[in-house]
């Protein structure tokens, strides 16, 4: 019998697979250190700057040893007003501060937390698929069971989860959604969450939207809150984040707003792991939320400009790449014969033969398969050498 010594696991690390979009920036990273040139297509991760207002009240407020103490774990009174009336602003949605906000280290841990929160052995969560891994591990480690929901037209969708509620025993328990929608751009209208909110009712589950590519939409098109439909906020939250619009990744700050319950659940639970957010970056927050308004459609423009030059340059390639609506990435079906040797292998060798980093489908789950994720986060130059670079590279495959 094999002594397994000391270190021993907790067996819900067996249901947590290899995280692929972390091997494929490993990779960029090593090469890099080699001093070779990676385009960066893989991660998410803005490369613009942040406002200059919120640099610099960052600066201010952090030279005040006040802001080294512990801070307010919920969020700053100020911040958590501030957030309601961006939302009041933006969507016509009125939030009381107090009881229905509740500030985060990102989107990302917020989810999580709120996770463990709700969810525990028997329970089940319906997840839009292919999808971002935190929104189908978050339940896992929680341990939950996960309903992957093939992503399909609203009307599908929307029967897709009728017949689930009506054949399972028990009913799932939440609702997971992301729109726009992270990895494959989709996007939807006020009307479909009209029909979540009658369904969540209907069939007592929770939802927990997110919304963290709420201003960066294309074509005219605009983002619809999930809480701007009439009784969202009894079935659920919708968490928000500084990272995309403001270009504030690193900073890791997010937001939940909605039902009070459940932020109540989310605060308590966070009591156990954390203190909140480093206080000089939730002021620098104040000034985004505050100040920044006129960013956020710049931002977005500069978004939809390399949007076009990607997508165009694939498709004049043979890709047949269809234009997303809204967010910061492309997601784009690996062409034949090339699709053969699968999302991740197909990756891999762009890293290897083209520099160029880029996520393979099937990181999202298996539903994404054959297809990649390209990042918009390079400048429009960056964008046409990666396309060169990759052309050069498929043509030097032996499929």
């Amino acid at each position: 019998m094999e002594d397994k010594g000391v270190i021993r696991f907790a067996s819900r690390m067996e249901q947590l697979p290899p995280y692929l979009l972390g091997m494929i920036n490993k990779i960029k990273t090593e090469k890099r250190r080699n001093g070779l040139d990676v385009i960066d297509l893989g991660m998410g991760n803005p490369m613009d700057p942040t406002p200059e207002a919120v640099i610099d009240k960052l600066v201010e407020v952090a030279k005040d040893p006040k802001t080294h103490r512990y801070p307010e774990s919920s969020g700053m009174p100020h911040l958590r007003i501030e957030i309601a009336k961006y939302y009041k602003r933006h969507y016509g949605i009125d939030l009381q501060a107090e009881s229905e906000t509740y500030f985060t280290i990102g989107s990302k841990e917020g989810i999580s937390h709120l996770c463990l929160a709700l969810m525990g052995p028997g329970d089940s969560v319906l997840v839009p698929a292919p999808a971002f891994p935190i929104h189908i591990y978050a339940a896992v480690i929680a341990g939950a069971n996960v309903l992957k929901i093939p992503i399909a037209p609203e009307e599908g969708f929307l029967n897709r989860i009728i017949n689930i509620c009506e054949s399972c025993y028990p009913k799932p328990k939440v609702l997971m959604l992301n729109y726009p929608h992270n990895p494959t751009g989709v996007v939807i209208d006020k009307a479909f969450f009209e029909e979540i909110v009658k369904l969540a009712k209907r069939f007592k589950f929770m939802v927990i939207s997110d919304f963290a590519y709420s201003k960066i939409t294309f074509d005219g098109y605009k983002a619809p809150s999930f809480l701007e439909v009439e009784g969202a906020k009894d079935v659920g939250v919708e968490f928000g984040s500084f990272s995309k619009s403001y270009n504030m990744a690193g900073w890791r700050i997010g937001y939940c707003v909605g039902n009070s319950q459940m932020i109540q659940a989310l605060g308590k639970i966070k009591g156990y792991f954390d203190y909140g957010i480093f206080s000089a970056i939730q002021v620098a927050g104040i000034i985004a939320l505050r100040d920044c308004d006129e960013t956020l459609p710049e931002q977005a423009r500069v978004y939809e400009a390399r949007r076009d030059v990607l997508c165009n340059g694939l498709n004049r390639n043979g890709w047949d790449v269809e234009k997303p609506k809204a967010g910061m990435f492309v997601w784009a079906k690996i062409p034949e014969p090339y699709n053969k040797i699968g999302s991740m292998q197909f990756a891999v060798e762009m890293m290897n033969r083209a520099n160029v980093a880029v996520s393979p489908g099937v990181g999202f789950s298996e539903e994404g398969e054959g297809y990649l994720r390209l990042a918009l986060v390079e400048k429009e130059d960056r964008l046409k050498q990666a396309i060169r670079q990759m052309k050069k590279a498929m043509e030097s495959l032996s499929i």
